[in-house]
Order: C-alpha cells, then structure tokens, then sequence
C-alpha cells in the first residue's frame, strides 16, 4: 500500500490539508517559539510536587509515621501534609493537559495560568500544613490559572474544528 498523499491547500484558517487517497482533511498546528514557556512552567511543576513529597517525608519521619502507612488514624496534621501532596497528585493530569494543550493555541497566556496554578498549590500547601484545613483555601486564586489554561484548550479544540 503506497503511503497517501498530501496535497497543501490554499491557506485558510479551516483545514489546510487534505489527503488525496483518502479524502481526509487534517488540521496543521504551528508551534510558536513561545510554546517554550509552557514547557518550562511543566518542569517547574514537578520541583513543587517534589518539594511537597519531600515535606510529607519530613513530617513522617519526624511524627514516626512508617511506610505503607498512607494516612495516621491518630495525628490529624500528618494527615494535612498528606492531602496537600495527595489533592495536588489528583490534579495534575489535568493541569499538565491543559497547559500543554491550551499552549498550543496561546502560550504565554497557558504559561501564565500554569504558572499561577503552581503558586496556587504552594499557598494551598501552606495553609494544609498549619493543620487547619480550612486554611488551605488560601490557594484557590490557583483556578484563575486553572481557567485560563482551560479557555485556551476549548479555543484550541473549537479552532480545530473551524467553529471558531
């Protein structure tokens, strides 16, 4: 089977590209040099959710809470270190596709957001780790970022699709 082929149409924000054996039309995305940013804010988050496991491994050694204990039935602020790293591990998978994915369609307004986000779970740690967990609220100005990075995903999508 010969490989199909592509021929480039004239340059419209739609489809640019069609497959001639198959009739398929696909979508080119161009990655702007500023996509270098997002990039960046992705490896800046893993020394934040290293620096949260290193906190939860502190408190456990100092509290004498031994593996494979996840959380301690009896000490409530060990239980605080480990749902400020715990939420954040729930919600990374979501923070990283947006970044990348919303990058795509505006960098520096995804790295902003995904830099935003990051400062939002650090104060959100700080306050879990004064053992009063309503003061982890603290870091909620986190989906601000959170947001941002989600409108430049939907406009992502919704371009690709030429709804937009």
């Amino acid at each position: 089977m010969d490989p199909p082929e592509f021929q480039e149409q004239p340059q419209t924000s739609e489809k640019p590209y069609e497959c001639l054996s198959c009739g398929v039309k696909m979508v080119a995305i161009e990655v702007q040099p500023e996509y270098g940013y997002c990039v960046l804010v992705a490896v800046g988050s893993s020394f934040m959710l290293v620096w949260k496991a290193m906190q939860v491994g502190s408190m456990r050694k100092k509290l004498k809470i031994h593996y494979p204990t996840m959380y301690s039935p009896n000490n409530d602020l060990f239980n605080c270190y480990q749902r400020a790293h715990q939420n954040t591990l729930e919600n990374y998978p979501t923070f990283l596709t947006l970044l990348l994915l919303g990058g795509l369609y505006n960098p520096v307004v995804s790295a902003v957001g995904g830099a935003v986000w990051c400062v939002g779970r650090i104060a959100y740690a700080l306050g879990y780790y004064t053992g009063d967990p309503k003061k982890r609220m603290r870091g909620g100005f986190g989906y601000f970022g959170l947001f941002a990075m989600l409108y430049c995903t939907v406009r992502l999508g919704t371009g690709m699709l030429g709804w937009f």
